[in-house]
């Protein structure tokens, strides 16, 4: 079960003295966002907006929409980062599952010393990371060794973003093999594609784990047919994001520099969701670079290519004459 910290909610109220307060995360913490919103009303008497727009990350928090409301705090829910604020009106609060890993985790660790992984990692994403060190002594009295990779920015040690993943990566030549605590095969895949070494996934609800290497192949494969697909493009539409943590101007200058350079003509395009739908609208333009999120390119399906940041890169080495080996092979995507 998933619980909120209302404590650290009440807490920052009864300091700050709101007149409004908002509330967002996942959509899967929608309906714990409900009940905390109605403890809030209930205990302070202050209004409290729930904004339920789609909300991805600390990328994604739609401080705007704060503004917008007039609301004195955003409190953004269930994205876990290292810092626990962001700016003057937003405060991260953590959401925590305490789904127990007992079961699946010996079940892990008995049945991957057939394997001879002998070295492992532990990674999470945010609801689950105050279950590494549980999960690590079992692996440990399994005779694993266990490393635990560092974070770095806002990545705490042994978390993952879908797109940044330096506790990972900056270890990969140290282990064996990584076990990811959750059920996000979103936050799984990024792991494998970028370091490309055995990953598996534990399953707490079904008592399970999973190898994600094959799944994530088909990503890569996806990411890499979009690449060579965009060789041919005669006008690229380079899309900059709209939301604040995804807004990456000099980036889409800089790869629109390089574009031309190459004899591509280009149109500079801005946008809040980029949907296949919203793309359908431009005309043309043969294949689309997006420097919001590079999840949005591996992840969902365009009619034309959609090329992340990476992607991008890489068709620029293509249309250089030079490899594009192993492009997905880096710590951040962006």
């Amino acid at each position: 079960m998933i619980t909120i910290d209302e404590k650290r909610i009440f807490e920052t109220i009864f300091k700050r003295k709101p007149h409004s307060v908002a509330l967002n995360g996942p959509d899967a913490l929608i309906s714990k966002i409900q009940d905390s919103a109605n403890n809030i009303t209930e205990r302070f008497g202050i209004p409290v907006y729930i904004i339920g727009d789609t909300c991805w990350g600390s990328c994604d928090l739609n401080t705007h929409a704060v503004d917008v409301l007039g609301a004195d705090i955003l409190f953004n829910i269930g994205h876990t980062v290292a810092m626990e604020t962001f700016g003057e009106k937003v405060v991260m609060i953590n959401a925590y599952d305490d789904a127990s890993f007992d079961v699946v985790a010996r079940k892990c660790a008995l049945g991957l010393k057939g394997e001879k992984y002998r070295s492992i990692s532990l990674l999470t994403d945010s609801q689950h990371l105050h279950q590494i060190a549980c999960v690590k002594k079992i692996f440990e009295e399994n005779d694993y060794q266990v490393i635990i990779g560092r974070g770095k920015g806002q990545l705490n040690d042994a978390q993952v973003f879908g797109c940044e993943f330096y506790p990972a990566y900056d270890i990969q030549n140290q282990i064996d093999a990584y076990i990811f605590l959750g059920q996000s095969r979103f936050h799984c895949a990024s792991i494998a594609m970028s370091t490309e070494k055995p990953t598996f996934m534990l399953d707490p609800y079904f008592r399970e784990y999973f190898r994600i290497n094959e799944y994530a192949q088909s990503l890569q494969k996806k990411a890499i047919l979009s690449v060579y697909k965009a060789l041919d493009a005669g006008r690229i539409g380079i899309i900059i994001g709209l939301k604040e943590g995804q807004f990456a101007q000099v980036r889409a200058l800089e790869l629109k520099k390089m574009f031309e350079q190459l004899g591509k003509k280009t149109q500079l395009i801005a946008l809040t969701d980029i949907t296949d739908d919203r793309l359908q609208n431009f005309k043309g333009i043969d294949a689309f670079v997006q420097v919001a999120c590079p999840r949005i390119s591996t992840d969902n399906h365009f009619k034309k290519p959609l090329l992340s940041v990476p992607q991008a890169l890489a068709l620029i080495k293509l249309l250089r004459k030079e490899p594009i080996d192993d492009f997905l092979k880096i710590r951040h995507w962006l």
